[in-house]
């Protein structure tokens, strides 16, 4: 019979930079969800990779002194060894400067442009760099910065080619609407629907000619294809989609059965990337699901407040399994969870530490004790017994039922459902009072059995979550097999069994001294807190008003004899000339200022300086011991306006 087929995709990561652990949560998200539905029987293949394309690697790049390919050869390697080192299950990883990417994607462009969704028009707005977006001025945020990310937008002029939105918008929306689960979570539906879609479409901006790394546009040189077709057509052409053909991967595995997204891009994988979808001619994904992000306590994570934390550290400190546990038991379904170090060992130390590495290692070690390490049978039944395996055998239902919806945090839950009920299934057996009575012992030998068959059924559970506990446990009690048809029944584990010794799952953490270690590493780590002069008091805008602030370009500047720190200037002010005397001689050379446009307060009054007439005030910016004078981005005509 042919296995039921599973394809998931996580969003590709931008090879800007180092990802931190709340970046890096989706890939493990993603993993339980994969591992899950191998166990449960399905033909699985889960993609992940890397965008490594845009105006934003261009700039790092050249910033680095290295090529763009450079840098993201380097980031994207560095991505893949944190997917590794989390023990991530991926079948297929791209990126986007793959070969076969980039000439599937060229004709993809083709194709949509002699279809006539594509057409070049002038793009006219501000831009935001680092989320590649752009905006009209209305939807800014305070009429200067991104809505998105909230940093500070560019105005943009530029040719470029542009997709017909509008065209599919009713066909996009009667999709959604015939398909209430196409969109995870419901409130996120809600508001692609109701935010964007419904206000109506924009035509899509799809090429850049401000920028070169990028997939070039064959039939148009100087345009490079923009982020949208390049990086979301991942998800077909790492199957082998292409126009002209269509590979074995892709007939097996599209459409996808969910994209696991963060909440931030949801709008471009449940608009543009369906819209694509629909003008190719080609099957839209079942399922978006936009999880929500992981912040520091109550903030998002950044370098610059010295809160970011990366998973390589945290797996340092407390191992794979314990990094996995926590990123998927500790974010809600809909609402963004958080970690701290705080929080994070005390969740160590009580689910993994207390209530699941201890019922392991004492079951083992009362068998190693009482029985030699041998297995005895499960056949003098007593009370509790039954429903010890009904909770054990009810679990693999309600896990089911928990994952086929994606909430994995309450997945979890059902696990350690069983694994609290085995702890209090040792209480209330009191194995070591009946080791005291040698006819009690086969009774003994059944509650040993029962503890060890459910520890099985609880490492097979785990597999999802954390594979290498699931091993280690395995390892500990004997067992061959940790599969889905084993947790079915309860009674797998065979008479003679030899378990192993009994070895610490999850060391105990001292708090206290491990929050001081971390709080040094976080200190070395962190970047330094930029200190600035307090702001000064709010003035009326009539006041500034009064200002005559001016551009004069610099004729003139030396020395002033008998000073150490005044320089004196002749500016060009339109038609005229300006002497102005500045101090600061120990920051700028005379020679280096020649020719500059030069930012001053043309009405300042004039005054006496070692014998000069000092006929206005040049602006400068100070920091610290540091002093520049400011000058103009682009040469501007002298006596120009500030405004």
């Amino acid at each position: 019979m042919e296995k039921e087929k599973f394809y998931l995709t996580t969003a590709i990561a931008y090879t800007s930079k180092t990802p931190h652990v709340g970046n890096t949560y989706e890939i493990v998200l993603s993993d339980a969800i994969a591992r899950h539905n191998r166990f449960i029987g399905k033909d699985v293949y889960f993609l992940t990779g890397t965008d490594e394309h845009g105006q934003k690697i261009q700039e790092i790049a050249e910033k680095e002194g290295i090529t763009p390919q450079q840098h993201v050869d380097k980031i994207a390697g560095e991505i893949r060894d944190i997917a590794d080192m989390l023990n991530i299950s991926y079948d297929g990883f791209i990126r986007t400067t793959d070969d076969y990417h980039v000439k599937a994607v060229q004709k993809i462009f083709k194709k949509l442009y002699d279809q006539g969704d594509i057409y070049k028009s002038e793009y006219e707005g501000w831009y935001c760099t680092p989320c590649e977006s752009f905006w009209t001025k209305t939807q800014l945020k305070d009429g200067c910065c991104c809505p998105d990310c909230g940093r500070e937008v560019q105005k943009t002029k530029e040719e470029a080619y542009f997709f017909k939105m509008s065209k599919y918008q009713k066909q996009l929306e009667e999709y959604i609407e015939a398909n209430p689960l196409f969109i995870q979570p419901e409130s996120r539906k809600n508001e692609m629907l109701n935010n964007f879609i419904k206000p109506g479409l924009q035509d899509l901006c799809v090429s850049r000619t401000s920028f070169t790394w990028g997939i070039p546009v064959e039939f148009d040189p100087g345009h490079v294809i923009y982020v949208w077709i390049d990086a979301l057509s991942n998800y077909i052409t790492a199957l082998g989609y292409s126009v002209d053909e269509k590979g074995e991967l892709y007939k097996k595995y599209w459409p996808a059965n969910v994209h696991i997204i963060g909440k931030d891009i949801l709008r471009f994988h449940t608009i543009y990337w369906p819209i694509m979808l629909m003008a190719l001619g080609e099957p839209l994904p079942k399922q978006v699901f936009g999880h929500p992000w992981m912040l520091f306590g109550e903030e998002k994570m950044s370098k610059s407040r010295g809160n970011v934390i990366y998973a390589n550290d945290l797996v340092r400190h407390f191992g794979v399994d314990a990094v996995r546990y926590y990123m998927l038991h500790e974010m809600p379904f809909a609402q963004d969870g958080t970690i701290t170090y705080e929080v994070f060992i005390s969740r160590y130390n009580s689910d993994l530490a207390n209530t699941l590495g201890n019922l392991v290692t004492r079951t083992v070690a009362m068998v190693n004790k009482y029985f030699d390490g041998v297995i005895q049978s499960g056949d003098v039944s007593g009370e509790f017994d039954e429903d010890l395996k009904n909770t054990a055998l009810g679990a693999i239902s309600a896990i089911e039922d928990k994952m086929s919806t994606f909430h994995v945090a309450d997945s979890l839950d059902e696990i350690w459902k069983v694994v609290n009920r085995a702890n209090k299934y040792i209480d209330e057996t009191t194995p070591w009072v009946l080791a005291k009575d040698e006819l009690q012992l086969p009774r003994l030998g059944t509650v040993l059995y029962n503890l060890i068959e459910t520890i099985r059924i609880i490492a097979s559970l785990l597999t999802s979550y954390m594979p290498q506990t699931a091993e280690k446990i395995a390892r500990q009690i004997g067992a061959d097999e940790l599969s889905y048809e084993s947790v079915k029944s309860f009674g797998a584990t065979k008479q003679g069994t030899k378990v192993g010794d009994a070895e610490v799952l999850f060391a105990r953490i001292d708090i206290d001294k491990k929050l001081e270690e971390l709080a040094e590493e976080m200190e070395k780590n962190s970047e330094p807190q930029v200190e600035i002069a307090p702001y000064k008091d709010y003035i009326e805008f009539d006041e500034w008003e009064k200002l005559d602030i001016r551009v004069g370009k610099v004729l003139e500047c030396e020395p002033v004899p008998k000073s150490k720190k005044l320089l004196r200037f002749v500016l060009e002010v339109g038609n005229e000339t300006r002497q102005i005397l500045s101090g600061i001689s120990q920051f700028h050379n005379p020679d280096e200022l020649i020719g500059k446009n030069v930012v001053f307060i043309a009405n300042l009054k004039p005054r006496k300086m070692m014998g000069y007439d000092s006929c206005g005030m040049i602006l400068s910016a100070e920091h610290g011991d540091n002093l520049t004078v400011l000058t103009t981005l682009k040469d501007v005509q002298s006596g120009a306006e500030i405004v």
